[in-house]
């Protein structure tokens, strides 16, 4: 099923094209300025419900949690959910579902199906994905599950396999899901015997098929976190987890068009790799490690000013060893550029680059930024002003109408947290059976569905109600 740019625009959000979510967001700025914190109702107050599907689910125990007698979420009211794809499930390749369900996108499929391709943010401890070809002998991987119309599983299988902590990713306008390692094994530690830390893409098919597990290497080795794709251009955008992270951009030789050109090194398998430098006003050009910019910190100054940008080219993409003045990031930031706060979900939506940084800001409870590729700017746009209100922001996504959705990989209880037009931040979902990160959050192509994990146990919910209602 090919995905034309049109409907990739669809998919990041029906205001992709030529509208910011900036403006907008203004009186949430405005309104942390005078130190008052912006935090709407959303939808409407939160209460636990059972899954709709909880019939078909009354004898599955997962966790120590009956999946068809204790609710699982709180929505808000008119939303409801099915509970699918869950640890230990047996799929239709002979292996069964593994757990760690992380970073996910939807693409459509045939017969009004969604394909969904998930990761599975495994060790090499762990029970891996058992499937060939795969790239080494432990980890993780991704499944891909094809659900139904009915909002059910009609099939699922191992996608890719061998590969370790692949926590997010990003879809592309060319119908395929890149996974990320986050992860930088060497050679014979671990059990690895190849290195670790790569890019690999993954084929949306709905199709019994794994991919072949090529290392996207001119993408870089780094602890990859997420990727986000400028459908104008074919640009790349990556984030890095790591407390003095850099924020990336891979601009291939040759625009990828199709499965496979990244992994040929004929067609778009090269390019250059490069970092984000900000160049604040009023100071000198950052141009070296005592000057690069970190946003970690006493970046709340800069909110809702977008902010020129400049990039600098990564020399060595494929680091041999694991010490900072080799790596990607040491290499950049010794060219000047930008240190982030463990920068983690990214997506396109609304014309720009939305990017996490989990743990950033004055409170260290996180950040959202949007890189602006039309004017190569990059503006702060959320700062979470306290735990309570937005807790280690992580996976990100944009709703076909505009707002962002950010999935919390806190402390305590975890939220799905919506961020409107208007700049309030609301509490859209909760995980109500335990204090696991929520994940993965997306929407199918046709924009009635958003897909959502939790973590562990490993859990894929899909949920629906009236997107479109008001929200106050």
């Amino acid at each position: 099923m090919s995905l034309s740019r049109r409907n990739f625009f669809k998919l990041a959000g029906a205001s992709a094209v030529g509208v910011s979510m900036l403006s907008p967001l203004e009186a949430l700025y405005a309104r942390a300025a005078r130190g008052q914190v912006a935090g709407g109702i959303g939808y409407g107050p939160l209460e636990p419900k059972l899954p709709v599907n909880a019939d078909e689910l009354a004898d599955v125990m997962l966790g120590g949690i009956n999946l068809g007698t204790q609710p699982l979420l709180e929505l808000p009211p008119g939303f409801n959910y099915t509970a699918i794809s869950y640890t230990g499930q047996s799929m239709d390749d002979g292996g069964i579902v593994r757990s760690n369900h992380d970073g996910m996108a939807a693409f459509a499929g045939p017969n009004n199906t969604t394909i969904l391709v998930r990761n599975h943010e495994l060790n090499p401890s762990s029970n891996g994905l058992l499937a060939s070809p795969r790239y080494d002998q432990i980890g993780g991987g991704t499944i891909t599950v094809v659900v139904g119309p009915n909002r059910r599983v009609r099939k699922q299988f191992v996608s890719l396999a061998g590969t370790i902590r692949n926590c997010a990713g990003g879809p592309t306008p060319w119908d395929t899901w890149i996974s990320c390692e986050e992860n930088l094994t060497l050679p014979g530690t671990g059990g690895a015997t190849k290195k670790h830390g790569y890019n690999f893409e993954v084929p949306a098919t709905s199709d019994i098929q794994v991919a072949a597990p090529t290392p996207l290497v001119a993408m870089g080795r780094f602890n990859h976190e997420a990727i986000a794709v400028d459908p104008n251009t074919g640009y790349i955008y990556q984030t890095e987890d790591d407390g003095s992270s850099c924020f990336y951009r891979f601009r291939p030789n040759v625009r990828p068009t199709k499965y496979g050109d990244l992994q040929n090194p004929n067609i778009a398998g090269t390019g250059v790799l490069e970092a984000l430098v900000i160049d604040l006003p009023g100071r000198p050009p950052a141009t070296n490690a005592q000057t690069a910019i970190n946003t970690r910190t006493n970046f709340l100054q800069y909110k809702n000013q977008p902010l020129p940008v400049r990039w600098v080219r990564i020399d060595n993409v494929d680091p041999n060893d694991n010490s900072f003045a080799t790596s990607t990031r040491g290499q950049g930031q010794a060219k000047g550029a930008a240190i982030f706060s463990r920068g983690e979900g990214a997506w396109y939506g609304n014309g720009l680059i939305y990017f996490t940084c989990t743990n950033g800001g004055n409170v260290g409870q996180g950040q959202v930024f949007a890189y602006n590729p039309k004017d190569n700017t990059i503006t702060l746009v959320v700062e979470s002003p306290a735990e309570n209100i937005l807790n280690f922001p992580d996976n990100i996504t944009v709703a076909p109408f505009g707002d962002l959705f950010l999935c919390e990989d806190g402390s305590n209880t975890e939220y799905v947290i919506g961020v409107d037009k208007n700049g309030e931040l609301y509490r859209f979902a909760t995980n109500a059976i335990n204090g696991s990160e929520f994940a993965g959050a997306c929407f199918s192509p046709d924009g009635h569905t958003m897909f959502v994990n939790i973590q562990d146990p490993g859990i894929t919910c899909a949920i629906w109600g009236p997107w479109n209602r008001k929200r106050a």
